[in-house]
C-alpha cells in the first residue's frame, strides 16, 4: 500500500503543478478573495478542494479496498515478493481483460528499500511467464507518468506506449503493451 500511496501523492503533485491547473486555481482564488475577504483562505480552498477531488478519483479502484478477496476470484492473482520470511519487497497482480488474449499487469510496486536491486525485473518476468503459461498473447498495463523508474523498467523490457489518459491537455497515465 505504501508504494501505491507514494505514486498517488506524486501524481497529485504533478497534476496540481501543471500550468492549466494553476491558472484554474488562481482564477478560483481570485473570485474567492472578494467573497471571503481573506487572502489565505481564498488560496487554500481551491487547493484543498482539488486535492480532495483527486484523492476521491484515484481511490475508485475496487481492488484496493479488499485486495486479497479481489485477486482470489477467477483467474485474478496477486504475488508478493518476500525477503527473509517477513520483509515484503514488492508485489504484482494479474487480471485477464475482456479480450481473452490479453492480461493486465496491475499493482506492481517495489518497496523503496529494494528498488534498483532487480526485484521489479523478477516480478515482471514472473508475471510474463505466468501469462504465457495461461496462453495469453499480450500484456497491457497503465502507469503514472511520475513513476519514472517503472517506465524505465517497462521500456527496457520491451513494452511500447500505446495510449494514455490526459487531464487538461497533459498525459497523466500511459498505457503500455507488449506481445509475448
Amino acid at each position: 500500500m505504501d508504494g501505491f500511496k507514494d505514486t498517488e501523492n506524486r501524481l497529485i503533485l504533478y497534476i496540481l503543478t501543471r500550468p492549466m491547473t494553476l491558472l484554474l486555481m488562481a482564477v478560483a482564488s481570485s473570485g474567492l478573495r472578494f467573497l471571503l475577504n481573506s487572502f489565505i483562505v481564498a488560496l487554500l480552498i481551491p487547493v484543498l478542494l482539488a486535492v480532495v477531488a483527486l484523492k476521491l478519483m484515484l481511490w475508485r479502484s475496487p481492488d484496493l479496498k479488499q485486495i486479497y478477496s479481489y485477486y482470489s476470484t477467477g483467474q485474478r492473482k496477486i504475488w508478493v515478493s518476500v525477503y527473509d520470511q517477513d520483509d515484503i519487497c514488492g508485489c504484482v497482480a494479474f487480471e485477464p481483460t475482456k479480450d481473452r488474449h490479453t492480461a493486465e499487469l496491475k499493482r506492481m510496486s517495489v518497496s523503496r528499500w529494494y528498488r534498483r536491486s532487480g526485484v521489479g525485473t523478477h516480478l515482471l518476468k514472473f508475471f510474463e511467464s505466468h501469462a504465457r503459461n495461461k496462453d495469453f498473447q499480450c500484456v497491457v498495463l497503465y502507469t503514472s507518468v511520475v513513476a519514472k523508474a517503472a517506465i524505465g523498467l517497462f521500456e527496457k523490457s520491451g513494452y511500447k506506449v500505446t495510449g494514455g489518459w490526459n487531464w487538461l491537455g497533459y498525459t497523466v497515465v500511459q498505457e503500455y503493451r507488449k506481445y509475448l
